[in-house]
Order: C-alpha cells, then structure tokens, then sequence
C-alpha cells in the first residue's frame, strides 16, 4: 500500500527550495504519495515559538549564511544566498499552489519554479504580473490566480496552517510521515530510511 507524506513548507524557505528536489525524488522511488501543504511562517512561527530572522540574535544570522553556502555547495545548486526580493509577503504565491491544486494540476513543478523564482531568478513573487508571467511560462492558465485569492485558496491556507501546529510542524520544509516529523532538507536522509525500514513511526 502507497504511504503519503505530509509536506509542509513556504515558497519563500530556502531550504524547501534547496531540499525540493532530492525530496521528490526519494518520495518517487518509493512510491509514497506527496500532499503539498503551503502554510504562512510568519504564523506558525508565531504560534509554535519560533522567530522571524531579523529578531534571532546576530550569531544566528550569520550561521545561516554559513548553512546556505555549505548546502548550496552539497546539493550543486546555483542561488543567491540573498535575493533581490527577499523577504516578502508569501500569502499569493504560496496560495497560488493551493490554486494549482483545486484546478488539478501537477503541482511539484509549480513549486519547483516559484522557488527557483526567489532563490535563482531573484523575481518578485509578491507581484501578480510576475506571478501571471510563471503561469504563462509554464503553459498554467493565469486564472489560477483569482482562484488564489479566493475564500476557498484561503480556507486551505489556514487548515494546512492548523494541521502543521496540530502536527507539531514549526518550520519549513517539514516532511511528515505516519504522524512522525522530519524537519529541514538536511533530514531527508533520515525519512529515506524510515521509508526503506519500513518501521512504526518515533514518538516523542
């Protein structure tokens, strides 16, 4: 029987960007189903005691930078450590996922390209015109986005919010496989050997 995993992130994590594809691809060869939950950070690191950047202190910050160029380097990937448009407001193109999703689209590679848009492209997802202009890129129709903003995108946005605290999700990416949660890019190594074990989940 298939397993499914939980996949709870932001468009605008790095590390989903950085993790995305190796993720994807243990998620393949091991025929476990993927659901994609965006959630808003802001929110869940509030409710979950975490803090944004710019308040954790400076040797924080700066060990950051540190971890993006050690994994920028393991994973062979080509970004900017910071983005011209970074930070920004997520809300619309992390919904802009959840639109893809109600219309029945194939949403890895939406993610796939709106993260690669912050972290390579250096575009401005807050934008709808740039947002429109992925959209067309990728052959998906621009009307996803009045499906983002909808109450329905919306409604999603805040259960998958609801579900990651009641999961016990603070960060993203966090994968979550049979309750038991495998936060950051760097634990995929770790799920790929719950996934091959075959073993009951750990608990707290």
């Amino acid at each position: 029987m298939s397993r499914s995993i939980d996949y709870y992130f932001s468009v605008s994590s790095p590390w989903a960007f950085i993790g995305h594809a190796t993720f994807l691809d243990v998620a393949r060869r091991h025929g476990a189903r993927v659901n994609f939950r965006p959630v808003f950070l802001g929110e869940l690191f509030a409710e979950t005691g975490g803090l944004p950047l710019a308040r954790r202190h400076p040797a924080r910050q700066r060990y950051r930078l540190v971890e993006l160029k050690r994994w920028r380097e393991a994973r062979g990937l080509d970004f900017h450590i910071s983005p011209a448009h970074w930070p920004f407001d997520p809300h619309l193109a992390d919904r802009l996922v959840i639109a893809a999703q109600i219309a029945g689209h194939d949403v890895a590679p939406l993610v796939a390209r709106l993260t690669a848009g912050v972290w390579q492209h250096e575009e401005n997802l807050a934008d709808p015109a740039t947002l429109a202009a992925i959209l067309t890129g990728m052959g998906l129709p621009t009307s996803l986005l009045e499906v983002a903003e909808s109450d329905r995108a919306a409604t999603i946005y805040a259960t998958n919010q609801a579900d990651a605290v009641e999961a016990d999700v603070f960060g993203s990416p966090a994968y979550v496989l049979d309750g038991e949660v495998f936060w950051g890019q760097d634990r995929i190594d770790l799920l790929e050997r719950a996934l091959s074990s075959g073993r009951p989940p750990f608990t707290p």
